[in-house]
């Protein structure tokens, strides 16, 4: 999840499905629902996190 979490961060045009793949997930649910639980937070919502951190460091 730490790998996906990067992945999420830096590269904010691959989609959720592309990245779960990545990381070894068949389907974008599992991933999403075993992101939640190891992040606390779901995939879509984290990604927004750190997108407007970055802008407001900016």
């Amino acid at each position: 999840m730490v790998r996906a979490a990067s992945m999420i961060r830096e590269n904010r045009p691959m989609k959720l499905a592309a990245i779960a793949a990545a990381v070894g997930y068949e389907s974008e649910s599992s991933f999403g629902k075993v992101f939640r639980r190891v992040m606390g937070v779901s995939p879509g919502r984290y990604r927004r996190k750190h997108r407007l951190d970055e802008e407001r460091a900016d």
